[in-house]
């Protein structure tokens, strides 16, 4: 991790209050009992995390899990080389959130013209639309 970037648990101390009786998917870094345990008993929001294969009592998380944070990544990944999000030059607050949600919008048109106009894969984004 870089020390310019922040990790999700940070972000999720703002945000739990606002949330509850669910279940969220995490990465490793949310491996911590203590996190789990606070977010279960305060807020009833169960957090899954994939298990590192040399702990104890490992268990492979389950395909559907396994399957959306494969998305998550994907689109993450999609958002900041394709689309370069971490880039923005803007000047004030508007021009910022403007320009994340043009790049957010962008993609999803795209997502949207590759299912069903052309019934392709939607992570095919780099492909020609015409």
């Amino acid at each position: 991790m870089s020390p310019a970037s922040v990790h999700d648990v940070n972000y999720l101390k703002d945000i739990k209050t606002q949330i509850n009786d669910c279940t969220l998917i995490g990465d490793r870094g949310y491996l911590f009992a203590e996190i789990q345990l606070n977010l279960f008993e305060t807020y009833n929001i169960k957090l899954n995390t994939p298990m590192r294969s040399n702990q104890l009592n490992y268990k492979m998380q389950p395909y559907i899990f396994r399957k959306s944070r494969k998305r998550i990544e994907t689109l993450f990944s999609q958002l900041c080389d394709q689309f370069m999000i971490r880039r923005n030059y803007a000047k004030f607050f508007q021009g910022f959130k403007t320009r994340i949600l043009s790049k957010i919008a962008a993609l999803t048109t795209i997502q949207y013209i590759n299912k069903f106009v052309f019934d392709r894969n939607i992570n095919n984004i780099k492909i020609s639309i015409i």
